[in-house]
């Protein structure tokens, strides 16, 4: 049997095979003079996307491969349109170059993806010949809604068989409602988030890159969330999450979906206590109660946002990967939409496990009792206008102490320095003066743009927080703006390589 490259949509092919073909060292010009010559953001984020997916494997763990450049995509594409003049191209410029690296870097390839046809499961009995004869099988045994069932079991058994899982996926893809096929995906991958966040991060992630590109290109970038969800190992035990359902009885009657006015008073008393938490084991408990109590799930996940920046805030931790408080909250509260698809048991999960992942219980071995900043040193700052204040904040990011990360060691220990609380008192300042928070989230994502270190994840937390911020009620949510800034001071200058090149080009 000939093996063929798994085949991409014409009009896009020239664009994947540049992302392919160009040598690293050319890369950067490159991209910059297909944008200048017309080529669309989406189109060339499409280009990336599809080559890192065809021609990186996966890998062992979540560093390489296809994972972080298809995670970044809603964030890059999001933070672009928002970014004005020539820099609208940086994000663009920094995913493409990533999608390269991965490419030609020799721990994640040569790998070609293979082209594979769609195979749906035997939805026969294993008995179904024995005493008859063949070709004589009842019909039911053969129609369509057997047959989607079957490869709905079969799909969840192919664990440690990825190949049969992306025959699967491919089969099911025209058959069945989008929002029945994410719930599928990630069913193996909700309770693997305590494994690694990524494991319900990806898949996600990549749906969303699919929403933002087009699902023309669903059949392959939805093949590498299909083998990342079913390889091993196996996802834990359940066991806790039922007895919730049961303490709380959560499954026992209708929970209400969606939130609305009357239950502020709620959602803020929850989000308070979230924040509150020393032990992040407590924090289902808080939400059970809260769904007994008829707090909707919309709510309860505006709740746990509310919370997740205020332990943010709380936590000295300097890591700048670790951002998976707010990019794990952001994806969750995605997800409780009601017309997402998703079953009650799994959004529930979801809504329940966002402690469990290592990159988030991370953040609780360095948490002050209270979150930055402190009321009398904002206090003691004198008063600025908007202007002003913006350029002071800003001022303050690019004046962060240069950190050698070589002589890091782990970052996972990474402390936030001390100057960084200089950057949230001004932003906490800027809060209290109800200055516009478009105009400071623009000139944060001008500084997370920059970045080449993360591999997209200052974008993603960029983009959660701006997303956070939009959609939490009353006071809470200026926590995000000030978390964006604070991030924004934590990664700033670590790697901005990329960022100096494009310089040479455009005038940023």
């Amino acid at each position: 049997m000939v093996t063929q490259l798994v085949r991409v949509p014409a009009p896009i092919e020239a664009l994947v095979h540049f992302v392919e073909e160009t040598d690293p060292a050319d890369m950067l010009s490159a991209t910059v003079a297909k944008l200048q010559s017309g080529v669309s953001s989406r189109d060339l984020l499409a280009g990336a996307a599809l080559a890192v997916t065809r021609s990186t494997d996966l890998p062992p763990g979540h560093h390489g491969g296809p994972v972080h450049p298809l995670s970044g995509i809603h964030a890059v594409y999001h933070l672009s349109e928002r970014l004005t003049g020539d820099l609208h191209y940086v994000p663009i410029v920094q995913h493409a170059m990533l999608a390269n690296k991965h490419i030609h870097h020799p721990a994640m390839g040569p790998f070609l993806m293979p082209d594979m046809q769609p195979l749906a499961a035997s939805a026969l009995p294993e008995t179904a010949y024995s005493g008859g004869t063949p070709g004589r099988v009842p019909h039911q045994w053969l129609d369509e809604p057997h047959m989607i069932t079957a490869t709905k079991e079969s799909f969840l058994k192919a664990r440690g068989f990825s190949g049969l899982a992306e025959h699967h996926l491919l089969w099911l893809l025209p058959r069945i409602p989008h929002g029945d096929l994410l719930d599928l995906l990630l069913t193996d991958a909700i309770p693997k988030n305590a494994i690694d966040d990524h494991c319900f991060l990806f898949p996600t992630f990549t749906w969303r890159a699919v929403e933002v590109l087009g699902w023309d290109y669903a059949p392959i970038l939805l093949r590498a969330a299909a083998r990342y969800a079913t390889r091993p190992p196996a996802p834990p035990a359940v066991d806790w999450y039922e007895a919730l359902f049961q303490e709380y009885g959560l499954l026992d009657h209708p929970l209400r979906q969606t939130t609305g006015p009357e239950e502020t008073a709620a959602v803020s008393a929850l989000g308070e206590a979230i924040g509150a938490c020393n032990d992040y084991a407590h924090i289902p408990m808080l939400l059970g109660r809260a769904l007994a109590d008829g707090v909707s799930l919309e709510g309860c996940g505006e709740s746990l946002s509310m919370g997740a920046a205020t332990l943010y805030l709380r936590s000295a931790n300097g890591n700048p990967m670790d951002v998976h408080l707010h990019t794990g909250v952001n994806t969750r509260r995605y997800l409780l939409r009601p017309d997402s698809g998703l079953s009650l048991r799994h959004k529930l999960m979801l809504l329940l496990n966002w402690h469990t992942g290592p990159e988030v219980r991370n953040t609780a071995a360095l948490l002050a009792p209270t979150p930055d900043p402190d009321r009398a040193r904002v206090a003691a700052l004198p008063h600025r206008d908007q202007a002003t204040l913006l350029e002071a904040i800003v001022d303050s990011i690019h004046a962060q102490p240069r950190i050698d990360l070589l002589a890091a060691g782990n970052l996972g220990r990474l402390r936030a320095a001390p100057e960084v609380q200089e950057t949230v008192s001004l932003t906490q300042q800027y809060a209290n003066l109800d200055y516009d928070p478009q105009a400071l989230f623009l000139r944060l994502g001008e500084v997370a743009c920059r970045d080449n270190f993360t591999e997209m994840h200052a974008y993603k937390h960029h983009q959660a927080t701006y997303e956070e911020f939009y959609s939490t009620r009353g006071a809470a949510r200026w926590r995000h703006l000030v978390s964006a800034a604070k991030a924004a001071a934590i990664s700033h200058g670590k790697v901005v390589t990329i960022y100096e090149e494009i310089q040479e080009l455009l005038p940023v």
